[in-house]
Order: C-alpha cells, then sequence, then structure tokens
C-alpha cells in the first residue's frame, strides 16, 4: 500500500493537470510514482524536466540499461520494473536488462557505462582518477560523461522517493532481490 497516496488524474489541478496531461499524451497513462510526486506540482514539473533533458543525450538504450543498474543497487522495484519495460521498448533483449539490472552487460561501452554509474552509487560521487580515465577509454566524452553523472543523480532521486512514498507498481513487475541473488 502507498505511503504517499498517489493524487489521480482525475483530482488533479492546476500545473498538475496539465502536466499529467502531458505525460498521459506522451505515454498513454499517468504513472503512480508521479502521481504520488503530483502532490508538489514543482516537483513533477522538475523532474519531467530533468528527464526530458537527459532524453535528448545517452541513446534510450543505454539511459534504461543505466537506469536498471542503479536501480538495482538501491532495490528499487519500481524503478526496476519501468527501467526494464522501457528498455525492451528500446530494444534490449530481456537476458541483458538482467544483466544490467546486476551491473553487467555484454556489450562493451555499455557496460563502462553501467561500472561508472555504479562507481557513482557506490563512492557516494566520489569517483577515482581511474573511473574517470575508464569512461573515457571507453569511449565517453566529457559531455557523456557529464549526462551519466546527471542520469545517476536523476534515477537516485527516483530510487528514494520510491523508497519513501511506495507507489504500487504499474509497470510488469521485477524485483531486484531475484537479480542480486542469481
Amino acid at each position: 500500500m502507498p505511503r504517499i497516496e498517489p493524487l489521480q488524474p482525475t483530482d488533479a489541478q492546476g500545473k498538475t493537470r496539465e502536466l499529467y496531461e502531458g505525460v498521459h499524451s506522451a505515454i498513454g497513462m499517468v504513472p503512480n510514482m508521479m502521481q504520488s510526486m503530483g502532490h508538489s506540482s514543482a516537483v513533477l514539473d522538475g523532474y519531467l524536466g530533468f528527464s526530458r533533458a537527459l532524453n535528448r543525450s545517452l541513446n534510450a538504450g543505454l539511459r534504461e540499461q543505466i537506469g536498471l543498474a542503479v536501480a538495482g543497487s538501491n532495490h528499487c522495484d519500481y524503478c526496476a520494473s519501468a527501467h526494464s519495460a522501457l528498455g525492451e521498448k528500446a530494444g534490449i533483449e530481456p537476458d541483458e536488462l538482467a544483466r544490467n539490472l546486476r551491473g553487467q552487460s555484454i556489450d562493451a561501452k555499455a557496460y563502462a557505462a553501467i561500472q561508472f554509474a555504479m562507481a557513482i552509487v557506490e563512492q557516494r560521487g566520489h569517483v577515482t582518477d581511474a573511473d574517470l580515465d575508464a569512461i573515457r577509454k571507453a569511449g565517453f566524452d566529457e559531455g557523456e560523461v557529464v549526462e551519466i553523472i546527471a542520469l545517476v543523480s536523476l534515477n537516485l532521486f527516483t530510487n528514494y522517493f520510491n523508497h519513501i512514498a511506495d507507489p504500487e507498481i504499474d509497470f510488469p513487475e521485477v524485483i531486484t532481490s531475484f537479480a542480486a541473488a542469481s
């Protein structure tokens, strides 16, 4: 049961209603996480704006792979479920998505990005020079490195938000504890 009740689209007013309408027209639904955020139009607007800005940078598949790795590290089932569904939509195979949830990848460049993301999470942002050298050697330029940092930060926000709000999962469910065990 949610710890912060979702603000239903039918009850939303003003800026929140406008944001919900935009989300619904873009993806055909207003996910429960966003409905919980909807109690503050500032939070929902900030989340959506940051998400939109990052959606124009790294490719969709890599964004979902990084999101999955961060969700797995933080045991966020809601985000793992959402990023798995979006990752499949972006063309990533289910076996690869399962690897990403565990911080792995068969693709060398995706693996480097995931490992850098994991270093950010595990070291609380205090990455080493070797971590930066590794991501650069994998072919990521400075702009992409900065975008990965931002993407990890956005995913940390949603992971922590979901731990507190505990919205009902409205995507095909992925349980992070199973990923850690395999």
